[in-house]
């Protein structure tokens, strides 16, 4: 076996140099958008100005006596200064979420006319830079009045009042918004959060893990039915109401590793198979089949929800794409090994799953090892299993130590050979629309605060006014997307023009 990992990791840094092979941005479709991400909370800062009221994430955040979004960005009131930022570097999308309780303090109710002017002030300010406003409607910051009423995600009145919600958004800014993400990346938030009981979930109480709320085998797979559901109702009122006037696009996003067998035995391929089941399936079976994978239902009999014919026939074809959030690749086996997650004390989702999951690169490194292969691998399932969706890349980047380093030389890398995956799979068939990095700028991130970042452009966290400075990576994509660099060539030139202050975005 240790021979076969060793051989996995050669294989891995040899697929990864073929993605440096010329290309360009003209390599792709014209129609293809190219762009970068970020989400409420983790970018706006103004946590208790203009109306706003706290969700789950400030709670949480607050809670545990670490680092918060308090201010974060402060990109609520620096967000003309950023629209610039992504016009010069020759951004085409920009994807963001709205923050529920900025713009419907209670959770459902009256509408906080500052919110709702903030969220028109920048979708104006990206539509007038030719920037396509790609918005998120739900990245975790769920109404804590919500949460204390009925427990959020796990009740189904989260149904109608995320529904009400949605058309908010869709009446308020669907004239100038085109693309929607209802939920962001709504496996790893079922499993993670109502099950592992990370920052804003729910979980069991164990000896690891002090939980006062929660019963995880249950949780993690209502939560996920819930969102499912949640979604279907968005969408058809979308598409009932206002897609024909609008001519807008709803879709799903779900997170996605890269599975590829540890060993080539006959069990980790099997387990593989089972994987793919739990985390693409769940939610994209029903989405285009129209119920769960029968793995899933054989494995977890009662505790998986059930769809009424209803709920079946709605949920079935209501994304019109796919949002795939995609970091890295893990190796998948039958046989007993260490997880990938680090929060994994409570291994009910992987157990229900019944394979062990290992990193594919370097677990003690702060950036993900570039493992393309796993994307292309992503795709290919997508294609051959799923009706060949169209497909959105919302979040994709590594994370390096924050600090004043400009020269993410490995960012760029990783970029770069993720790129050349998806074109590849493009000329392979797949249906691709987008790729978003993430993230335009270091953000406040879920569970190390600011210690690590994705960002393309340095924040000093430490000036009041959150300076921003462009790093290498800003430069190559700037480049990439205007033609003013040869991707196949070394970036040793761009390092040197970059370190003499020569090049410009």
């Amino acid at each position: 076996m240790k021979h076969f990992y060793l051989f996995s990791i050669i294989l891995a840094i040899v697929l990864v140099t073929s993605y440096i092979d010329a290309f360009t941005r003209t390599d792709f479709p014209e129609d293809f958008l190219f762009g970068a991400a970020t989400s409420a909370y983790q970018w706006e800062g103004a946590v208790d100005e203009d109306g706003r009221t706290p969700s789950v994430w400030d709670t949480s955040s607050h809670c545990h006596n670490g680092s918060n979004g308090d201010i974060a960005c402060d990109g609520y009131h620096k967000y003309k200064e950023d629209v610039k930022l992504m016009a010069n570097m020759g951004l085409e999308a920009f994807r963001f979420s709205i923050s529920w309780t900025r713009l419907i303090p209670n959770g459902r109710g009256p509408i906080n006319p500052k919110g709702l002017l903030f969220y028109k002030n920048l979708i104006k300010e990206l539509r007038s830079h030719g920037i396509e406003p790609h918005v998120t409607l739900y990245h975790y910051d769920l109404p804590q009045s919500l949460e204390d009423e009925y427990g959020g995600w796990i009740n189904r009145k989260i149904i109608e009042d995320f529904t009400g919600f949605a058309d908010v958004c869709f009446r308020e800014f669907g004239d100038d918004v085109k693309l929607w993400t209802t939920i962001n990346e709504a496996t790893i938030f079922a499993f993670a959060f109502y099950g592992e009981g990370i920052k804003f979930g729910h979980c069991s109480p164990t000896k690891y893990i002090n939980c006062s709320t929660g019963n995880s085998c249950m949780e993690t797979y209502i939560a996920g039915h819930n969102m499912l559901l949640a979604h279907a109702s968005a969408s058809s009122l979308y598409k009932l109401k206002y897609k024909s006037k609008q001519r807008g696009s709803i879709g799903l996003s779900i997170f996605a590793l890269g599975l590829s067998p540890y060993t080539n035995s006959k069990d980790d391929e099997i387990a593989t198979e089972r994987a793919k089941a739990f985390l693409f399936g769940w939610m994209l079976k029903p989405l285009v089949y129209g119920d769960y994978p029968d793995e899933m239902k054989r494995i977890l009999g009662s505790r998986l929800p059930v769809f009424s014919e209803e709920e079946s026939e709605q949920v079935k074809g209501s994304s019109d794409f796919v949002g795939i959030i995609h970091y890295t690749t893990v190796y998948v086996t039958n046989r007993p090994a260490p997880y990938i997650f680090p929060s994994s004390t409570n291994k009910g989702f992987f157990t229900d799953m019944g394979a062990y999951i290992i990193s594919a690169g370097n677990s003690s490194s702060f950036e993900f090892d570039a493992t393309p292969w796993g994307l292309e691998g992503i795709l290919e399932h997508l294609k051959q299993s799923y009706n060949n969706p169209p497909i959105y890349i919302l979040e994709n980047g590594t994370p390096m130590k924050h600090d004043s380093m400009l020269q993410d030389t490995p960012r760029v890398e990783y970029i770069q050979a993720y790129i050349g995956a998806m074109l590849n799979a493009i000329k392979n068939g797949s249906d691709m629309r987008g790729y978003f990095v993430w993230s335009l700028i270091d953000l406040y991130e879920i569970t190390v605060g600011y210690t690590t970042s994705f960002g393309m452009y340095y924040v000093n966290f430490s000036d009041p006014g959150r300076k921003r400075s462009p790093k290498l990576s800003a430069f190559w994509y700037s480049g990439f997307l205007k033609g003013t660099i040869d991707v196949a060539k070394d970036i040793t030139q761009l390092q040197s023009n970059f370190s003499a202050g020569s090049s410009s975005l």
